[in-house]
């Protein structure tokens, strides 16, 4: 007979975090990391938010949260938990330790006064049930850069670009990430320690690639761009076929971003530039000249989780007025369950419990795929998940609840 389960999850242990790693490895596949990895990853782990379930002194059931502060339409940061490290030992599937890790999670956040909780997700299917919607996707492409034509706006030329060994300019390219934070919904502040990861260069990742590269964009002897990339050589009968691997690409004016990515269009021996996790509104597609020679293509990224509505809602702002009664239905925070009236515009917003007839119907799961202001109100009732229960409503709705920009996870936790 399996033995019992420890009852419900427990908060991790600094000298639990070893087995409790290595659990999740596993379910990951069980691929070891490097020493590096492991140690970049431990360092970040925020022990007070892990949490363990375990069966004897075996670990089966891992997760965390990260103490993020996001932003959202609006430009605010608001605090949010950033779920991650989630897995489940294969061989106690089935028996209620993900559903325990997510409840006590979930009541955790709640009781930090955190009104968000975000991740990334392995498998889609999972946290749908949980109250999780996916809110921003992101841009793939394999550009043929033989093929499809670059051109660049005014100012292009005035941009220096300079390699540098990435630890180098580190400093200075976070700076840049730093200032684009609050233009763009759904980017996270990154905590300390969070820098390191971007350096992360492990040779068993890398595909054949070669170690990370970096170019810097200037203006002024202001650091105003930078490309981190790999380049993967290859030959056939016809000569070179490299292609160019973009890890991250952040610019701080379209001059510069530009630059950077003419330069990644011409680097010698290579015919592709790969690129992966951009925003769905990224300028490039803007530059080339045949888009159909990129193979563009979507992936879901950031999916989010209103842990408190009222909270959640008040905290961003609505691009065009609205004034509507939500009836949300949570089964798994019921504390959100019932109807709320938002009312908000570009400088601010409340929302409030109320007794007032419902306009919108719809599920936190919902809520939350919209609440960045990527997805729409409309599609989703398109596909039978929202209902408008007042006329005019949910246009209303939707049209306010949109963003200018994309919303976009530049990276994953």
């Amino acid at each position: 007979m399996a033995s019992d389960v420890a009852i419900g999850p427990r908060v991790l242990r600094q000298d639990e975090w070893d087995p409790w790693y290595d659990n999740l490895i596993r379910a990951f596949g069980g691929v070891p990391e490097s020493a590096e990895e492991r140690q970049a990853w431990r360092a970040v782990t925020e022990f007070d938010r892990s949490l363990g379930v375990w069966d004897g002194n075996a670990c089966v059931g891992t997760a965390g949260a990260y103490s993020f502060r996001m932003t959202v339409p609006g430009g605010a940061p608001v605090s949010a938990a950033g779920v991650t490290m989630v897995s489940v030992a294969a061989t106690h599937r089935r028996r209620g330790v993900l559903t325990s890790m997510m409840r006590r999670q979930l009541d955790d956040v709640r009781s930090w006064g955190e009104p968000l909780a975000v991740l990334t997700a392995s498998e889609p299917a999972i946290y749908g049930r949980f109250g999780y919607g996916a809110a921003t996707f992101q841009l793939q492409a394999e550009i043929d850069t033989n093929r499809a034509g670059l051109s660049v706006p005014a100012g292009t030329d005035d941009v220096r670009l300079r390699y540098a060994a990435p630890a180098d300019v580190l400093d200075a390219c976070e700076a840049v990430y730093a200032r684009l934070v609050p233009a763009r919904p759904g980017m996270v502040e990154r905590p300390a320690g969070w820098a390191r990861l971007t350096l992360l260069d492990p040779e068993s990742e890398r595909g054949g690639a070669s170690p990370l590269q970096c170019v810097v964009a200037e203006r002024d002897g202001e650091v105003t761009g930078y490309a981190r990339y790999r380049v993967k050589p290859n030959w056939d009968s016809g000569g070179p076929e490299g292609t160019v691997v973009l890890s991250d690409l952040d610019a701080l004016d379209p001059a510069s971003g530009a630059a950077l990515w003419r330069f990644l269009y011409g680097i010698d021996l290579t015919s592709t530039l790969s690129v992966r996790m951009r925003p769905v509104d990224d300028a490039w597609q803007y530059l080339v000249s045949d888009i159909r020679r990129c193979l563009p293509r979507l992936k879901d990224a950031l999916y989010v989780r209103l842990v408190d509505v009222g909270a959640a809602l008040e905290a961003r702002t609505y691009q065009a007025p609205v004034d509507v009664v939500f009836e949300v239905a949570d089964d798994f925070c019921p504390w959100n369950s019932g109807r709320w009236r938002l009312s908000g515009d570009a400088k601010g917003a409340s929302c409030e419990r109320t007794s007032d007839a419902a306009e919108v119907a719809l599920s936190v799961r919902e809520l939350g795929a919209a609440y960045l202001g990527g997805v729409p109100l409309t599609a989703l009732a398109a596909a039978g998940r929202v209902r408008e229960l007042r006329r005019g409503a949910l246009a209303e709705a939707s049209v306010g609840f949109g963003s200018a920009v994309a919303p976009w996870l530049p990276h994953g936790f």
